[in-house]
């Protein structure tokens, strides 16, 4: 029986010089993060908590789990876990849908170890600390600060 570990959306992003889309999913219980290449739509439909949820809810059916189960020639695969009528039920799903329910829906999204160990990356500690520290540094260049020429004028 495969092994899986909960993770939870960490992002959406642009890769910038192929313009592809891409979700990020970060390890609940440590650093590692798992990137998943996804299209526009998909990446849309995921940032927009698609409407599907809804009427899984107005069915009475209810997400309970997703789980990306495999990766096989860099295409992964995911099954979403519903509650029916007092049933578990598995279905087959792409995992950017997947995702996009478990986010609108607030169900854990588990990822098989075997994924992890393929395709999961750790940040490297220069990029971390640079993008801890990215957001102050936009702050002090969005500053409209006097340009300081020189030491301050001294006092009498």
């Amino acid at each position: 029986m495969a092994k899986f570990v909960e993770m939870q959306v960490d992002s959406i992003r642009v890769h910038m010089p192929s313009g592809q889309h891409v979700v990020i999913l970060k390890e609940k219980e440590t650093e590692r993060y798992l990137p998943i290449w996804i299209g526009i739509y998909e990446a849309n439909a995921i940032a927009l908590k698609i409407t599907v949820a809804n009427i899984l809810q107005s069915a009475e059916m209810r997400l309970k789990k997703i789980q990306v189960t495999s990766l096989t020639n860099e295409v992964f695969f995911a099954r979403l876990f519903l509650a029916v009528n007092g049933k578990e039920v598995e279905i087959d799903s792409r995992p950017s849908d997947a995702i996009a329910l478990a986010v609108r829906m607030t169900c854990p999204i588990l990822v098989s170890q075997d994924v992890l160990d393929k395709a999961g990356v750790f940040p490297e500690k220069e990029e971390e600390e640079e993008d801890k520290l990215s957001i102050f540094k936009e702050l002090i260049n969005s500053m409209d600060l006097p340009d300081l020429e020189g030491p301050p004028p001294e006092k009498s």
